[in-house]
């Protein structure tokens, strides 16, 4: 009945999600691109400052490198040492005015990166298809609000994406291996973003090369950044883990907020490092399923395990171009293709800009994002079928 119901109205409702995608990215990324170039102050009380992260992390970069021992520091310096030295191209020679507008330039090329990649891995065949897959990342919430707060995460997914994709596709040459090293070690940048997806860099492509260039090149990263600061590495490392453990109630929707609310902070570190081992082990057991289940899996993972704001949940853009492939994939028996358009529709939603984290009073607030996190774990029991649907299928 749904199949037949899609076939009779798919290109009105089509037409309809372009216009209301395309309104929703072009007021909010306007806004959020003017908060990250000109904003001097919050407009209104619940919203910070423009290029206020971007600020931080300016500032981080200026001090490591000045030898200041930013862990002891009364700020939030939660970011590993390599994260300084990969951020220094960008944020480590320049004031802060050209460093906002090279932040723009980089991030509108990150932007570009991803709509070009998701697109070409989509499936679309139709131009109106091929709208929506683009629309996807630019009229999400987490984009708008990455931009103007001066994030990261907008310049990961294109970088992390591509560079498994070339490990998975290529041929296995040194260059292609170093090249998809490097792009995964850039992702890096955030390892509370990019580490779960280390997994498939280390089991999908069926060779030891890659993880080791990639853990290799990373190390290579820590010590030099490391070379600046006055500790060594050891005590660096170990302040760093004091700082980030310490951040367990200022994210939302993760296992850490989740356990800190129920007084159980002691359990944050195992907790997440026995989800993050789980997910080595699925994906080992799943490394010849679609390359985008396991990336929408991870994503999911990735989102769950540790810390994180509401910007990162760009993640989901990746679990919702793997349901845009599964629904592509034509009729099937067991209704997944209609199980896959429907819950896309519903999670491009529940992530369409401007977001209601911010708009809401508490209690509905409270209630928005339970519905979100009701629909993320559907969503991965969906991906979680799916993968071993596909694994049984390959074995019979």
């Amino acid at each position: 009945m749904l199949r037949s119901w899609w076939a009779d109205h798919h290109t009105t409702l089509l037409r309809l999600a372009v216009v209301l995608m395309a309104i929703a990215a072009l007021v909010w990324l306007g806004y959020q691109f003017w908060r990250l170039l000109w904003q001097p102050a919050p407009i209104w009380h619940s919203s910070p400052s423009g290029a206020v992260d971007l600020k931080i992390r300016r500032g981080e970069v200026h001090r490591w490198f000045a030898g200041r021992p930013i862990y002891n520091e009364p700020k939030c310096a939660m970011d590993p040492p390599a994260t300084y030295a990969i951020l220094w191209p960008l944020l480590g020679w320049l004031e802060l005015t050209p460093a906002r507008w090279l932040w723009a330039a980089t991030t509108l090329a990150a932007l570009g990166w991803l709509v070009y990649l998701i697109v070409q891995e989509s499936g679309t065949d139709t131009p109106r298809e091929r709208a929506v897959v683009a629309l996807m990342p630019i009229s999400m919430y987490a984009t708008g609000a990455t931009i103007g707060n001066g994030q990261l995460i907008v310049h990961l997914p294109p970088v992390l994406v591509a560079g498994l994709l070339l490990l998975q596709r290529g041929r296995g040459r040194w260059r292609e291996d170093l090249l998809a090293a490097a792009l995964v070690v850039a992702a890096l940048v955030k390892p509370s973003v990019s580490v779960p997806f280390f997994w498939i860099v280390l089991f999908v492509p069926g060779r030891l090369r890659p993880a080791l260039l990639v853990t290799s090149g990373y190390t290579a990263i820590t010590l030099f950044a490391a070379s600046f600061q006055e500790p060594r590495l050891l005590a660096l490392l170990r302040d760093w883990l004091a700082r980030t453990s310490a951040m367990t109630r200022g994210g939302y929707a993760d296992l850490h907020i989740w356990l800190a609310t129920l007084d159980l902070e002691e359990w944050i570190l195992p907790v997440s490092l026995l989800v993050l081992a789980a997910l080595g082990l699925w994906t080992y057991r799943h490394r010849h399923v679609d390359l985008w289940l396991l990336l929408g899996v991870t994503a999911f993972v990735a989102r769950f395990w540790t810390y994180h704001r509401w910007y990162d949940d760009l993640l989901l853009l990746l679990p919702m171009v793997a349901l845009f492939r599964i629904a592509k994939r034509g009729p099937s028996a067991d209704g997944s293709d209609v199980m896959a358009g429907a819950l896309l529709a519903i999670t491009m939603l529940t992530t369409l800009a401007p977001g209601g984290l911010y708009l809401f009073p508490s209690l509905w607030n409270m209630l928005y994002v339970a519905g979100q996190v009701f629909v993320w774990i559907v969503v991965l029991i969906f991906l979680l079928d799916r993968a071993r649907r596909e694994k049984n299928a390959q074995v019979g």
